[in-house]
């Protein structure tokens, strides 16, 4: 019971490529990089390991950008064509590659990376993908006409990429969808139909990673006009729930969002977010354990993941190796305090 985990990303050394920023630039080049981003997987493995994290992740070190880092490697998309567009719901704009033939897959994009992570432990290993609808939501559309439409076409091939990666030894897929609290309608309208075809036969346990934005300026201001109760979830959750998703992710830890709305996803997994994003703070084993306690007021205490709220990138290295070693720690308080 209280399987640890972590929503997805960790810091890049510094060595590696800029630090504490969602996408810094890489400080190596060649074979002397692809040797690096295995260096710091191999690390980050070891101490997860080490802090009593029980499904590990490789901390996305591989990629520049949780999105980007995956659409690198398909085609149909102009790299060179960029386009100003409004970022969940215009909260902020950005210059994005453009979408301008149909999408291919000419090859797997994370496989090797997987392959060489998968041998590293022997710990549950977890893989992060972008969701359909946060991709849609990073990239411009030039060619299918509609979101709903190129979702469906990032969706399949999202299940493609998965299917082989399930196949290298990953126990668990989990789509990264930050965009499903801001689009509401849409999420039921073709959100969770998109997930489910990303997901359409996979032999393993899926997720979906939802939050309200962490590591730049633009989210923090936007949390600001939300008052005092986020209640954005409400929305979804029961959709959610009746989706074929195995485990659902989010942030709980220095949240606003009301422990209470945990009810409206009986049936699921719960990844508990008791690990905030914050740079200038390690929490205490004891602070996690009162967030994961109140969550349990909620929820079935077999449901509950202790899980951080987002990806740890852009915060510094040692900060987040202390974030997950109170993690670890809290973890062991769970079990005593709750055995069996």
């Amino acid at each position: 019971m209280f399987e640890t985990t972590l929503a997805g990303s960790l810091p890049r050394p510094d060595w590696l490529a800029e630090p504490e920023t969602l996408k810094g630039a890489w400080k190596l080049g060649g074979q002397a990089l692809e040797d690096g981003k295995r260096r710091a997987a191999a690390e980050w493995l070891r101490h997860e390991e080490e802090a009593g994290i029980d499904i590990v992740t490789n901390g996305e070190v591989f990629r520049s950008h949780f999105v980007h880092g995956f659409l690198e490697g398909l085609t149909g998309i102009d790299w060179q064509k960029m386009t100003r567009m409004g970022i969940r719901n215009n909260r902020y704009e950005l210059e994005v590659p453009t979408v301008v033939a149909p999408l291919g897959r000419p090859a797997p994009v994370h496989l090797d990376e997987v392959r060489f992570s998968r041998a590293q432990t022997r710990r549950k290993f977890k893989f992060t993908l972008p969701g359909p609808m946060t991709i849609c939501d990073t990239i411009a559309d030039g060619y299918y006409g509609s979101r709903p439409r190129m979702a469906m076409a990032f969706a399949e091939i999202l299940n493609a990429e998965a299917r082989e990666l399930v196949a290298a030894g990953v126990d668990i897929i989990q789509f990264d969808e930050p965009a499903f609290n801001v689009f509401t309608r849409e999420v039921q309208e073709w959100g969770i139909a998109a997930l489910h075809r990303a997901i359409e036969g996979l032999p393993c346990t899926t997720a979906v990673h939802i939050c309200y934005g962490y590591g730049i300026q633009a989210n923090i201001d936007w949390k600001a006009t939300l008052g005092s109760e986020w209640r954005q979830y409400e929305e979804i959750f029961p959709a959610l729930n009746a989706s074929r998703i195995d485990q659902i992710s989010l942030e709980c830890a220095g949240s606003k969002v009301p422990l209470s709305l945990l009810r409206l996803l009986p049936d699921k997994q719960l990844m508990v977010g008791a690990i905030q994003v914050t740079a200038d703070h390690v929490e205490t084993p004891e602070e996690v354990l009162a967030t994961l306690e109140a969550a349990a007021e909620h929820v079935d205490l077999e449901r509950i993941m202790p899980c951080t709220n987002c990806g740890m990138a852009p915060i510094g290295y040692e900060v987040a190796l202390g974030k997950l070693r109170a993690l670890g720690a809290d973890a062991r308080l769970m079990r005593a305090r709750h055995p069996g």
